[in-house]
């Protein structure tokens, strides 16, 4: 086996073995996110804030995980980099392009409800729904970014690196559908459901290489379904401060204690924002995925070869003298002039 191809083998093999070690990563700093925001909790009577610490808590560990993890494998990488956040001009655009794509789907997912008369709302408008509907914005953009960076971050780029973007979308889907649906009520249809949206966000990443698309999607998705229109978000329904709403209704059409996570209806718009994501992301994917242009040819700028100009020397000496050809026209009037 000759060098050319035992390097990409050997370079496959690291890109496996971290993505395995990302992942165990990101399991054990869920696990001990929890427990430091529980104990937060316990300690300063912080129940509301319950799921922001979460979140923190979570940002961090996730972070110094796989910065460790990239600087064993690669040095010198920088840290926004390593955790798919670059600093460019078009992040804020790409954020706000995401939840606008986000926003769209869960109104698109409502609006049938709502026509047919299934929903039925109550509002709580007082000094504590405000302050809790601020805390909770704040904290669904923080779970979105965790998730983002969990996913997308850097195990969703080794395994991309190791078996290809293809197959690399396909199974970070599915870890993450059965990890978003995992310890609920969740149907099969929910679960394929949160495989699709995990495939929306890795495309989102794929058409330009930074987690700020997804991350704008994700939290739009979270914040309009939850917090907006006050309906379960994965089966959790304490989100909303300001509205509460129940649905009731066919079960294909309102996905019952699911909401629109376990409706019929909610795939086809998932498969339809693909298509969205790629026709929005057209300049961005120029600039951002494309492989630079390496130059090619002859230079020219280098003398020719020494032979090149002997033979050019030889070509020219053999060469016949030039002929001057005269014009059988004399050069006088050929016509006599007018009498």
């Amino acid at each position: 086996m000759s060098l050319s191809q035992v390097q990409p083998r050997i370079h496959r093999s690291l890109q496996l073995a971290l993505f395995a070690a990302s992942i165990t990563w990101v399991i054990a700093a869920n696990l001990l996110a929890g427990r430091a925001a529980r104990g937060l909790v316990v300690r300063f009577q912080l129940s509301d804030e319950y799921l922001l610490l979460d979140a923190v808590f979570l940002i961090f560990l996730l972070i110094t995980g796989f910065a460790v993890l990239q600087g064993i494998a690669a040095r010198n990488t920088p840290l926004r980099e390593t955790i798919g956040l670059p600093r460019r001009p078009t992040c804020r655009a790409e954020w706000a392009t995401g939840a606008a794509i986000g926003w769209g789907l869960i109104l698109f997912a409502v609006l049938p409800m709502a026509i047919a008369g299934d929903l039925h709302i109550r509002f709580w408008i007082d000094g504590r729904s405000l302050w809790l509907a601020g805390l909770n914005l704040v904290t669904v953009a923080l779970l979105a970014l965790a998730a983002e960076i969990a996913f997308r971050g850097y195990p969703y780029r080794r395994l991309t690196d190791a078996i290809g973007p293809a197959w690399a979308t396909v199974l970070m889907s599915v870890i993450y559908g059965v990890a978003a649906t995992l310890g609920q009520e969740s149907t099969y249809l929910s679960t394929f459901i949160a495989v699709l949206l995990g495939a929306v966000l890795c495309s989102a990443w794929l058409r330009t290489h930074g987690l700020w698309m997804g991350w704008g999607l994700h939290f739009a998705w979270i914040a309009s379904l939850g917090i907006l229109f006050g309906l379960p978000v994965a089966g959790i329904d304490n989100l909303s401060s300001l509205v509460e709403t129940r649905a009731i209704g066919a079960l294909w059409l309102t996905g019952g204690d699911l909401g629109p996570e376990g409706a019929l209806l909610t795939p086809f718009l998932l498969i339809a924002s693909i298509v969205v994501v790629v026709v929005v992301t057209r300049d961005w994917a120029w600039d951002y995925t494309r492989k630079p242009l390496i130059p090619a040819g002859y230079p020219m700028d280098v003398p020719p070869p020494a032979a090149h100009e002997e033979m050019e020397k030889q070509a020219a000496s053999a060469a016949p003298a030039l002929v001057q050809i005269l014009p059988t026209t004399p050069q006088t009037r050929s016509v006599e002039p007018d009498r």
